[in-house]
């Protein structure tokens, strides 16, 4: 069949190529489309004798193949088939248009515009000549040009080619079912001329441009100065030719806004057909508008809708708990954890059941994934921290608690606040009912701290059986046992961290106003010291290990670089050290590097980074013997002392003193209550570790450790009864290699915004702000430990694969509790990452190392064996210069 016409078509419209498919396709919509035909590919192949056939598919030579084609006509079956159609189309000898129509042209992904040959007004009996020269324009060099960008197979299908009844419009154009520049989804764009529309193609006349909105409504119009209109001329060798318009109508709307509307709405329509906005060419011709093609707008897919809801998101201390790729298991565990706690902990504070369940999506979007990174949806925290009363006070503890660098912009945190005065009055009114139960909350917290570790004991406790002999059945109980009992009331580790927020920022004020403390540093000095801060314990556990080893020869240098096998054997000779590092197990095995990953090897499987810290340390006796064992209070001692003599007023003493003593015992009890959360997660990897295992004996898993690239509820409910899918292996083959090409890319900004489909579009870039250029020799950060310490740096990206020397300064991104073992070694602390309440700045204080967190690329900004001053007070870092020789010297030496 080589002439297909409406009607009578193969089921499959794509049979008609792309421009001629989307008209088939159209037909059962009832719009007004000029008449056509298509002649159909093998149309062509019909045209070559037997032996340019064969030359034709055997030949991979373009010039061998264009020189086929350009001497081709259609054959004479083809002739007399193209004679009937037009004689039904063009009974009166009408003209016509001859259009392209190849099969992957106007489609979704390749528009191919302008790349192949049309001809308009063309006559019948010059219909055989074009349906050629068209055939020939898709061999011709635009259009393998384009292939090879767009990376198409080279060598193209013979095109199928519309002939249309032409229509000799008074005013023509192109219509956008959305903007596609913007990328505005709500936005129709009409763009009008006089005559018809390949003045607009051509360049020689402008358009009139109209955005109509999703309610018929024109918004914006711009009326160009139209100079000249192409119409038919016979005389013309396309039969089109240019005209100059009337000076009084070169800068009147070429249409009027009733006819604008109705091209928005006909590209509307277009649209839903096909499910997606579509780009059209309409002409109007004795007051009637018709519909010339359509096809999709191809550039959607790579612009975010800018009138899309917003979305700020922001990984500041967030990336401590979760830095780089993180699983599916792990993202999904930890949204449902923070949905779940932080839904408890509205309640505490005086949430009716009427404000939950109207901020019940924020409780479940206040974590995102992108690119296997796990980021804060601040809009969604913002927005809870709105509805509680205070927010204009409560803002700057929240974020100072977050580590966010900057806040939400003015325009948004004023639609988040009441704007009425009904809804102030109600604020305050709230106030009154949560200051309340915030006083009742005050007073029982110790009492709550103490129920939450016994609770948290009788979970953890004693099993029935060792995970290890559990079916997957039991296991998931388990699991359910952990979340009823601990994640759906974690009240007192909330309450407890709402309070140091509070108290934080309070005693940072007083600090400020009372003391004399510009730099916002000596409250950081006054609650360093505490004691009792579990943190600290492993540093001083390794110290320990660190003087058992260093008294046996050679141990020392086997526990720095031996084969575990070998550091095991040896130490069943050192009891002794055996026991301390049982004991350290015993208590810290779960702590690890991202310990809340639940993909993260723990201690307990591979023990090496604490051995190597050991020994690395017990080959320095003089450190061993002089360590520390108990919490360095110097700093704490100065800055009381500077408290006693700037605040003297008796009752301003007495408040500053009792807000010194809440934060200390609020920050202190937050690091431990922290550490509670390092026991659950423990237990929570090694339940679905085993499941893992379950999983794969039963070979519905492809290795135990896939269970990680499973959704929570993937796992639970396939086991339950409850999962939509079976194919689980199949599922986790898949996430694999998308995580995979994650950890090759770049990853996405700290801090970014989104608009409308989140992965539609945006890029996850900071755009706020100019990229930071380190130049100089000197950088600032947040002192967060004082302390003025001259060195050399060692970078490091890997604790794994760290070798640090006693004294050196550790510069890292950031840094979790499982850096806490290299702590010991070294005389300094700079992090890029991390706020004041950071796990590294507390630890740092604690155990009196001089640090300084927030500094924006310093490990860019510094090198291996760089030698650096900086005081832990003022935060500022300068960098020393030193011979190139002793450089390079230090860098073959310091191999990480």
């Amino acid at each position: 069949m080589y002439i297909l016409e409406p009607g009578h078509y193969p089921k499959d419209p794509a049979a008609f190529g792309g421009k001629a498919g989307a008209l088939a396709n159209l037909q059962a919509v009832n719009l007004e489309i000029p008449p056509w035909f298509v002649v159909a590919p093998e149309a062509f192949y019909a045209g070559l004798s037997s032996d340019q056939r064969g030359a034709l598919e055997r030949s991979e030579d373009l010039k061998a193949i264009r020189h086929i084609i350009d001497g081709m006509r259609p054959g004479s079956e083809v002739r007399r088939a193209l004679e009937q159609a037009l004689s039904r189309l063009c009974p009166n000898g009408e003209r016509v248009a001859v259009r392209s129509s190849a099969s992957d042209e106007d489609s979704v992904q390749h528009s191919f515009a302008g790349q192949l040959d049309s001809f308009l007004f063309v006559t019948p009996a010059e219909v055989v000549e074009k349906v050629a020269a068209v055939w020939r324009s898709g061999f011709g060099e635009r259009v393998l040009a384009y292939r090879r960008e767009a990376g198409l197979p080279l060598l193209p299908s013979p095109p199928a080619v519309l002939v249309q009844r032409m229509v000799d419009a008074e005013v023509s154009g192109v219509a956008f079912g959305a903007d596609p520049v913007s990328g505005r989804r709500g936005i129709r764009v009409v763009s009008a001329v006089y005559g018809l529309g390949t003045a607009l193609v051509s360049g020689e006349g402008d358009a009139d441009v109209y955005q109509v909105d999703r309610t018929g409504t024109i918004v914006a119009r711009i009326i160009a100065d139209k100079r000249f209109a192409h119409r038919q001329c016979e005389e013309a060798s396309e039969g089109v030719s240019s005209s100059p318009v009337a000076p009084e109508r070169r800068n009147e709307p070429a249409l009027a806004d009733d006819l604008v509307v109705q091209v928005a709405a006909l590209v509307q329509r277009t649209g839903e057909h096909f499910g997606r906005p579509q780009d059209i060419e309409w002409a109007i011709e004795a007051g009637r508008l018709y519909l010339l093609q359509s096809r999709p707008i191809t550039s959607l897919a790579t612009v975010a809708d800018p009138d899309g809801a917003l979305g700020i998101w922001d990984n500041s201390n967030i990336v401590e708990s979760y830095g780089g790729i993180t699983t599916p298991l792990t993202f999904t565990f930890a949204r449902y954890a923070y949905e779940g706690v932080y839904r408890e902990l509205c309640r505490i504070l005086g949430f009716s059941s009427a404000k939950l369940s109207a901020h019940e999506n924020d409780f479940r979007h206040m974590l995102g994934l992108f690119k296997g990174r796990v980021y804060y949806n601040l809009l969604s925290w913002y927005r809870l921290l709105a509805a509680l009363p205070g927010f204009g006070a409560n803002r700057p503890f929240m974020e100072q608690m977050m580590g966010v660098k900057e806040g939400l912009p003015e325009s948004v945190v004023a639609g988040l606040a009441p704007t009425t005065w009904r809804g102030r009055l109600r604020d305050r009114l709230d106030f009154g009912a949560s200051a309340f139960k915030l006083l009742f909350n005050f007073v029982t917290l110790p009492r709550q701290v103490q129920r939450f570790y016994q609770r948290l004991d009788e979970a953890l406790g004693d099993l029935p059986l060792p995970l290890s002999s559990m079916r997957p059945d039991e296991l998931v109980s388990h699991y359910r046992t952990l979340e009823r009992k601990l994640l759906s009331s974690w009240d007192a580790p909330l309450v407890n961290d709402f309070f140091a927020m509070i108290f934080y920022g309070v005693l940072r004020k007083l600090s400020e106003a009372w003391c004399d403390d510009p730099d916002g540093t000596l409250q950081n000095d006054l609650i360093s010291g505490e004691g009792g801060m579990v943190s600290a314990e492993p540093a001083e556990r390794i110290r320990e290990m660190a003087a058992l080893a260093a008294e046996r020869e050679g141990f020392p240098e086997l526990l720095s670089g031996g084969a575990l096998g070998e550091i095991l054997t040896e130490m069943e000779r050192a009891p002794a050290f055996k026991e301390h590092y049982q004991t350290y197990l015993a208590k810290f095995g779960d702590r690890c590097l991202e310990e809340l990953k639940l993909e993260s090897p723990t201690l307990r499987d591979d023990p090496l980074l604490l051995l190597r810290s050991v020994g690395r340390l017990a080959r320095h006796r003089h450190v061993t013997e002089t360590a520390s064992t108990s919490v360095d209070t110097t700093l704490r001692r100065k800055a009381e002392m500077r408290v006693a003599r700037t605040v003297t007023h008796p009752i301003k003493r007495r408040f500053f003193d009792w807000v010194l003593r809440q934060t200390r015992a609020r920050i202190r009890d937050r690091e431990n209550l922290r550490f509670e959360r390092t026991r659950v997660f423990g237990r929570v990897r090694h339940v679905f570790l085993e499941l893992g295992r379950r999983l794969h004996a039963l070979e519905v898993l492809d290795d135990p450790r896939d269970v990680f690239y499973l959704e929570l509820h993937e796992v639970l409910g396939f086991v339950e009864g409850a999962g939509s899918s079976t194919r689980l292996a199949d599922l986790a083959a898949l996430r694999k290699v998308e995580f995979g090409g994650y950890r090759d890319g770049d990853p996405p900004a700290d801090r970014f915004e989104t608009r409308g489909v989140v992965h539609v579009g945006n890029d996850f870039r900071d755009r706020s702000s100019e990229p930071q250029i380190l130049e100089g020799d000197t950088l600032k950060g947040i002192g967060c430990c004082p302390g003025v310490v001259r060195g050399r740096v060692r970078v490091v990206t890997d604790p794994r694969n760290a070798v640090l020397e006693v004294g050196d300064i550790l510069v890292a991104e950031r840094t979790d509790p499982g850096w806490v073992m290299l702590f010991p070694s070294v005389s300094g602390l700079l992090v890029e990452r991390g706020s004041l309440l950071s796990h590294s700045a507390i630890v740092a204080r604690e155990m009196g190392i001089p640090a300084i967190v927030s500094l924006q690329g310093v490990t860019r900004w510094l090198q291996n064996g760089d030698r650096v001053e900086f005081d832990g007070s003022s935060g500022v870092v300068r960098r020393l210069e030193e011979p190139q020789g002793e450089r390079d010297h230090l860098e073959s030496g310091h191999a990480e």
